[in-house]
């Protein structure tokens, strides 16, 4: 069982798919920082110095009443939260990650592209006096028999 499981495991797919995993799990990290820690803080500027991270409507008090001055204040007084600042990075994250999949779905369908056929040199030719089409080699028209030699 442990040899068939070694053979499974071993194939190429099974290989490549645990690759993808770990560079896409790597890719959403470096964008979720990217999101926090680059886009976000300018876009809070030009808002008035607002932090996204830190948005959020408190839906029930905890044990320690509010107002709470971050997110991370209210969950330590335990209070509950509707964290629609959080809700809005995972949105950009999400549109990020969307975007830069279809940038490399898209150049592997060009690499993928069959290459254009080559223009092919006519095979058939039409015939000055009926105006039918005959093969390129015909010298004389099948249909109105006119001698093609000239």
């Amino acid at each position: 069982m442990l040899k068939e499981f070694k053979e499974f495991a071993m194939r190429g797919n099974v290989v490549d798919m645990a690759v993808g995993i770990i560079i896409g799990a790597a890719f959403g990290t470096i964008v979720s920082s990217l999101v926090a820690d680059v886009i976000m803080p300018p876009i809070g500027m030009l808002l008035g110095n607002v932090d996204f991270s830190n948005l959020f409507v408190v839906l029930k008090e905890g044990a320690t009443p509010g107002p709470y001055a971050s997110l991370a204040a209210s969950k330590a007084a335990g209070a509950v939260s509707l964290n629609y600042g959080l809700f809005i990075n995972t949105i950009i994250n999400f549109v990020i990650v969307a975007f830069a999949i279809f940038l490399l779905i898209r150049s592997i369908n060009k690499l993928q592209k069959p290459p254009a056929p080559a223009s092919a040199e006519p095979t058939t030719k039409t015939c000055p006096h009926c105006l039918s089409t005959i093969p390129i080699k015909a010298t004389r028209c099948a249909f109105c028999t006119s001698d093609l030699k000239s």
